[in-house]
């Protein structure tokens, strides 16, 4: 491992521990006995939806709550990242994202994170409309869904998460995990050289480090540069 490639990962490590993710990271899907991912009927036409875990929707009520709950000026959203764990318990991630407190306007709160207890189809960008992680990612791994509903961005997840799709009860190929925090001045960015930075530029920066490492497992389109990938590459490995 070069000195570059050592520097970086240590920033990335030194990140996770401040923010506890390896530990304080639940799984993303309900998952059914069997190990595949819950699945369950969706809108007025019953389409198919990827279930979100409960530990993960209680992760997301509490900390957009604890947002805002503060001062604008303390939080100014919610910074993310899907992952999951290697076998020497280091983040991998899979997607880092962010959703701020506020709307365009910026002076109202977004839609994104209002009334976040009811807010099952948007749900700080996890929400299961379509637009969504959620449902987006459903259009891609599960069947019955509308063709035009089919992104590519989604397809690329869904090749990368799971066995085989589109498939009624899709398996995971890894133990997918979220974490996600409220970032406010007084969070450590992966730079802290740098200092207190807000939430956009937090995330650039942490997606770059992580692209820099894990190119091949970071799914964010974004930030990163890679090498493209053959028609179904699937790079994650149990």
């Amino acid at each position: 491992m070069g000195q570059a490639v050592t520097a970086r990962r240590a920033l990335w490590d030194r990140f996770c521990e401040e923010h506890h993710i390896p530990e304080r990271g639940v799984l993303l899907f309900a998952l059914m006995p069997d190990s595949t991912a819950a699945v369950f009927p969706y809108g007025r036409d019953g389409r198919p939806m990827l279930q979100r875990s409960a530990a993960m929707e209680a992760m997301v009520i509490d900390t957009v709550e604890a947002l805002l709950a503060a001062t604008p000026g303390d939080a100014e959203g919610l910074l993310y990242v899907m992952h999951y764990l290697s076998a020497q318990d280091c983040v991998v991630p899979l997607y880092i994202g962010k959703a701020g407190r506020h709307g365009r306007a910026g002076t109202v709160v977004s839609a994104n994170v209002m009334t976040i207890r009811s807010n099952a189809g948007r749900f700080a960008r996890w929400g299961y409309n379509y637009a969504y992680h959620m449902g987006d990612l459903s259009a891609a791994a599960l069947p019955n869904h509308a063709a035009n509903k089919l992104q590519p961005k989604y397809v690329r997840w869904a090749r990368r998460l799971f066995h085989e799709v589109p498939v009624a009860a899709p398996r995971p190929r890894v133990e997918v995990r979220f974490w996600c925090t409220a970032w406010g001045p007084r969070s450590a960015n992966i730079w802290q050289e740098f200092g207190s930075c807000p939430l956009a530029f937090a995330e650039y920066l942490l997606i770059g480090v992580a692209g820099l490492l894990f190119p091949d497992e970071l799914l964010n389109d974004e930030g990163v540069s890679r090498m493209v990938l053959g028609e179904g590459t699937c790079i994650i490995e149990q």
